[in-house]
């Protein structure tokens, strides 16, 4: 599905979104009669220093609207912009400071989405789509916090021995089904029925509390993330207790 196709199937009763460079944004109507705000980043393009703070700042406008409307972002990127004037920008900071300004925004009330339609990879997938509350994707996306090859480069583990766990357990693996499996993509969309009714699901949901650890242990993706986070919360619980 190309992105026009995407935002004509959301959005029937209408939008005003605008592309700039890489970088939409705007509003749209949703079929109830609200409104929700669309950000995102498309055309498999890089995310850096410039499309960050641009994009960080869009959150921000709509944090200080006080609508407390829900806030769709759109994926389709490569991974951060690896150049040197990135980095001597402090790439790093950026990337932090967007993804703070989507937990922010769900924390002011504005319910966030994202779907992955593309790509996106390392720092940007982390930084944008996995910055959301809930993140769905449609077939064919193609996510990877890290590929096989430069997370051999950085363990100094051979990339046989890499595939081989790949095939044993979904945290070694880029790719769809995996980020499925261990939770964090909440659900895979259906392309061939209409997506308006799909996100008016997601938005029914998405102010419960994060659950991709849940889902991690019940599909088998992360068999121990819950189980320690949860005794981790109980020790603290108890800590504070007995202070």
């Amino acid at each position: 599905m190309t992105l026009d196709d995407i935002l004509a199937g959301l959005f029937p009763n209408g939008s005003k979104i605008e592309m700039t460079g890489a970088i939409i944004a705007g509003q749209a109507i949703l079929p109830g009669g609200g409104p929700i705000h669309v950000l995102g980043i498309t055309q498999g393009q890089p995310l850096g220093v410039d499309e960050a703070i641009v994009l960080a700042g869009r959150v921000i406008e709509i944090i200080k609207s006080k609508d407390r409307a829900p806030i769709l972002f759109l994926v389709d990127s490569a991974s951060q912009r690896m150049s040197r004037r990135d980095e001597l920008l402090g790439l790093s900071e950026y990337l932090s400071h967007h993804a703070k300004t989507l937990l922010l925004a769900q924390a002011a009330g504005h319910s966030t989405v994202g779907l992955l339609y593309g790509g996106s990879a390392a720092g940007a997938f982390i930084a944008t789509a996995l910055a959301t509350a809930t993140l769905v994707a449609l077939p064919g996306a193609q996510p990877a916090v890290m590929d096989l090859p430069s997370m051999a480069r950085v363990t100094k583990l051979p990339i046989d021995v890499l595939k081989t766990k790949a095939e044993a357990t979904p945290v070694f693996a880029p790719g769809l089904a995996n980020m499925v499996q261990t939770g964090g993509i909440h659900i895979v969309w259906d392309d061939r029925a209409p997506l308006a009714p799909q996100l008016a699901a997601v938005l029914e949901r998405s102010a419960e509390r994060d659950d991709r650890a849940r889902l991690g242990a019940k599909r088998g993706g992360r068999r121990k993330a819950v189980e320690i986070a949860d005794r981790v919360l109980a020790l603290a619980s108890a800590s504070s207790q007995e202070a």
